[in-house]
Order: C-alpha cells, then sequence, then structure tokens
C-alpha cells in the first residue's frame, strides 16, 4: 500500500525515466554524469529510492532540466494517466504484497508505455465509474482471491481458535452459546454489553454490533438477533481480542470500508469465531459419517444445525473452511442471496467460487439469476409458505444435482433459506455446491440418490438458450445478441473469401 513517501518516490522515478528516455541516454551515461551508481539510479527510476537535495541537482544538471521541474509533482501529459494511478485511492489501499507485487512494480511496468497505460487507466476509470466500482469492491475482490490462494483454509486461525478452546477447558463437542461467550467477554476481558441500544435506534437499528472503546470497553450487540447470530458476534469480538489485529472495524455490519487491513482482520476474527462455535474436531467426524451414508438424509443436516447452534450460512460458510482440505473436495462454491419478497426481486450479496466453472459473480450485475436453481426453489417454497402462513420457523432445504449448461459441468448443491432477523420481507438462502468430479464420488456415498432432483441450470436468464423454461424471468437477449454477431462475423467472413476469389 502506497503512502505520502512512496508516492513522491513513484513520480520521481517516472518523471526521471521519461525524461533520460527522452534524451536518449542510458542508464550509464545519466549516472556518470550525475556522480552516481547505475544500480542506484536504477533504484530511483524504480521508485525505491528518493535522493538527497544535492544527488536531485546533479540529476537535474545531467538531464538538463530545472530542479524545481525535476522535483515538482507535475508531470506532462503523457505521463497524468500513471500520476491519477499514484495517487489513485486504489493504489492506496489495495494489498498488493499478498500477491508479492508492490505498488511501484505496476507503476514501473506501466511507464513503460505512459500513453498507452494512461489510455489504458482511463479506459478501467470509465468502466468503473459505469459499474459502480468502488475501491471496497477491489478490497473484497482481493480478499476472495486470497481466499482461493489458500483454499479458504487457515492453519494458524485454526491453531489459535482451537488453543482458545482449550485455554477455556471446553471438549471436543462442546459448543458454546451466546450467554457462555458473553460471560468470557464479561468476566476475563471486562466487557460491559449492551443488547438494547440498537434495537431501539432509528437509524442503526439493522446494526449487527458496534464496538464503543471506551474504558471498559462497551460492546453494543443488536438484541433482535437470533441467540446463535449474537454467540458469532462474542466469538468474532473475542477473535480480535485473540489474533491482536493493527486494524480492525468496529461496526459488524460494514459502514465504511477504509482499509484492506480492516477487510483482512473482520475475515480472520469471523474464521476465529466459526473455529470457536464449530470445533474442526468434531466438525470432521461428523462430515465423515454423512457422506458415508448411502442416500440424502434432509434430516440429518437439520439435525447438525441445531447441534452446532449455527444459521445456516456460519455453517455452510465453516464447510467450506474444512470440506477442501480435509476431503480433498476443492472444487466447491458458496453463495449467498437475498430475495426481497414484495418486489420479487433477488440480489446476490456473497460469493466465494474456488472452482474453475463460473458462477454468477459481478458488481450490479443487471440480469435475471437463473430461477432453477435450488436456492431459488428453496426462497419461493420460504415466501409461499410465509403468505400462506405455513412456515414453522425451521429453513427451508432443498438439494438438487445441477448441470451447468454454460460450463459443461454438474455439481451437488445444497441451499438452505430461511428469513432474515434484522430486514422484515427479505428473506436469505445460502447455496453450497460441489463439482461431482471422482473425488467427490469417492468421498459422498449418497451422490448418485435417485432422489436428488437433477436439473439443468445456467448464470442468468439473458443468457441461456434453455427452451419451455417455466420459471424464466427474461428474454435470453444476450443470447441473441451474441449469436446475431456471431451470424454477422460468419457472413462477413464469407463475403470477403468471395470477393477475393473472384
Amino acid at each position: 500500500m502506497a503512502d505520502s513517501a512512496d508516492r513522491l518516490r513513484l513520480v520521481l522515478g517516472v518523471k526521471l525515466k521519461q525524461l533520460r528516455q527522452e534524451r536518449g541516454f542510458t542508464l550509464q551515461t545519466v549516472a556518470e554524469r550525475a556522480g552516481v551508481s547505475i544500480s542506484y539510479l536504477s533504484e530511483i527510476e524504480k521508485g525505491k529510492k528518493y535522493p538527497k537535495p544535492d544527488k536531485l541537482v546533479d540529476l537535474a544538471h545531467a538531464l538538463g532540466v530545472p530542479y524545481d521541474d525535476l522535483v515538482s509533482l507535475k508531470v506532462d501529459e503523457a505521463l497524468e494517466g500513471l500520476r491519477e494511478v499514484i495517487y489513485s485511492p486504489f493504489l492506496k489501499a489495495f494489498p498488493f504484497e499478498l500477491f508479492g507485487v508492490e505498488p511501484k512494480d505496476v507503476v514501473s511496468l506501466m511507464a513503460g508505455v505512459p500513453q498507452r497505460a494512461s489510455a489504458l487507466i482511463r479506459a478501467f476509470i470509465e468502466v468503473s465509474r459505469t459499474y459502480d466500482a468502488r475501491v471496497e469492491h477491489f478490497l473484497f475482490a482481493a480478499l476472495r482471491s486470497y481466499q482461493q490462494m489458500h483454499g479458504n483454509h487457515f492453519p494458524e486461525v485454526e491453531q489459535a481458535a482451537a488453543d482458545f478452546r482449550a485455554a477455556q477447558g471446553w471438549d471436543a463437542r462442546f459448543i458454546p452459546d451466546a450467554a457462555t461467550l458473553r460471560r468470557v467477554l464479561e468476566t476475563q476481558h471486562g466487557y460491559r454489553i449492551d443488547t438494547t441500544a440498537l434495537p431501539e435506534h432509528e437509524t442503526l437499528d439493522r446494526f449487527r454490533s458496534v464496538l464503543v472503546e471506551s474504558d471498559p470497553p462497551t460492546l453494543l450487540v443488536n438484541g433482535d438477533l437470533r441467540d446463535e447470530q449474537q454467540a458469532f458476534l462474542y466469538a468474532r469480538e473475542l477473535g480480535f481480542l485473540t489474533l491482536q489485529p493493527t486494524e480492525r472495524p468496529t461496526t459488524g455490519s460494514w459502514l465504511k470500508v477504509e482499509s484492506f487491513e480492516q477487510v483482512l482482520a473482520n475475515f480472520e476474527a469471523s474464521y476465529f469465531a466459526g473455529a470457536v462455535l464449530i470445533p474442526a474436531a468434531a466438525l470432521d467426524e461428523d462430515l465423515t459419517a454423512f457422506f458415508a451414508r448411502d442416500s440424502w438424509d434432509r434430516t440429518a443436516f437439520e439435525r447438525a444445525l441445531v447441534r452446532y447452534r449455527a444459521t445456516p450460512e456460519m455453517f455452510g460458510y465453516r464447510l467450506t473452511q474444512r470440506i477442501p482440505k480435509q476431503f480433498g473436495l476443492s472444487e466447491i462454491f458458496f453463495m449467498r442471496f437475498h430475495h426481497a419478497v414484495e418486489r420479487d426481486s433477488f440480489r446476490l450479496t456473497k460469493v466465494l467460487n474456488m472452482s474453475r466453472v463460473p458462477v454468477p459473480h459481478g458488481i450490479q450485475l443487471h440480469e435475471h439469476y437463473c430461477r432453477r436453481w435450488p436456492g431459488m426453489e428453496a426462497l419461493r417454497t420460504l415466501a409461499a409458505q410465509q403468505a400462506d402462513g405455513s412456515y414453522d420457523g425451521q429453513p427451508v432445504i432443498r438439494v438438487q444435482r445441477s448441470y451447468f449448461l454454460n460450463g459443461d459441468a454438474e455439481f451437488f448443491i445444497i441451499a438452505v433459506a430461511r428469513p432474515l432477523a434484522l430486514q422484515p420481507g427479505t428473506n436469505t438462502v445460502v447455496m453450497l455446491g460441489f463439482l461431482m468430479d471422482r473425488a467427490f464420488k469417492r468421498a459422498v456415498r449418497f451422490w448418485h440418490d435417485p432422489a436428488i432432483p437433477q436439473v439443468d441450470v445456467n448464470l442468468t436468464c439473458e443468457r441461456c438458450a434453455l427452451a419451455n423454461c417455466t420459471v424464466r424471468a427474461a428474454e435470453p437477449t444476450i443470447l441473441h445478441t451474441e449469436a446475431q454477431q456471431a451470424e454477422q462475423e460468419e457472413a462477413l467472413r464469407e463475403l470477403t473469401a468471395s470477393v477475393l476469389s473472384a
């Protein structure tokens, strides 16, 4: 991440390289004229060093430019795009170091062809504005890439959670509830807990939690949340205390994303919470037994949710942390949709795709997600039960073998839907999908259960060629546009060939 000193070095390096190349000077020529080593000059051009004033004077003289022009932050038009990048919030916030890259490396690559780089940068900026892409979108995308790189398994956080449980004297099968975790915060860390302030607040009544950094610390938890949701918030706070990040968010619902350090700290504390609430050893043992069943057992799955005192999202996301490592099933995805019942609109709110098959994604995607997915069916069923008064308060569970028409792949998908506690009129569903490859069929005996429906699915209605779909929400406009373009391209090739052969 670039700070102000980084920016000064980067701007100087870019200007210095441009001035040298405009004059046709080699590194050796400028180095000899300025009385510096070639390696030192190279470091300056790469944005790694900023010379002392006397050396800057020598460099200005070697290049034949006024000192003030060399050290000024102003750049000519050809470099303006690079300057925009150097001073952009993106360059400052994006965690390049996670991927073995530094901001100056990015700028150095662009500086070689500044005019083309500037055009490319402006194109990216325009696309970002068109799709309302903000810095936080890139930060969360970076986090997803980081999770994918590690298979969403982080042994150091798993160990920290195991050590915490051991320090509390809990056995491998003990599942702490909200009251237990609240007592740990109050008695061992001196926290004051308030569960009434947020529900009664006119503006912040949908916030899950807020930490007031007072003495003693005060944690405001929304008392309208279910017990298992409050337990997660207490466990997450214990995660912050245990892992001690340099930066952390103070709200349980994102109000403003200020840095990647906050995003990563929130992820690791949430991971810690999941590992405390759903211990690895017990979960691995239960999954082994569950996968060994000859047929899909919905009741057993429901019992697991109850046993671990977990919401569907907590349980499903914890599975993505254990199953790839423990069972070798790395081709999986996790998705969460929200359904505004009155408007009958669906919004993708979370996705982690560790498979090679495309799944719904994107920022502000104005297309209609495929209604044939088991999650969409679960949401429709839940809404219908709520409308006729038959909903019993239990999650609606659906399972499906989904054949992806666009990816020529089949997934085993478990979908679990429930109402949102803090958003009346909105339901949510989580879907956990496993690519049905050889590894899955070896690990999961019930993969061929004939009672499980097999359904062709796609990404969105606009891209789908499936005829006679009873739940289609929009015409295949994008598919038609692509087909028309392909037809025109073929016609153009034929016309060109006929003219050449005449």
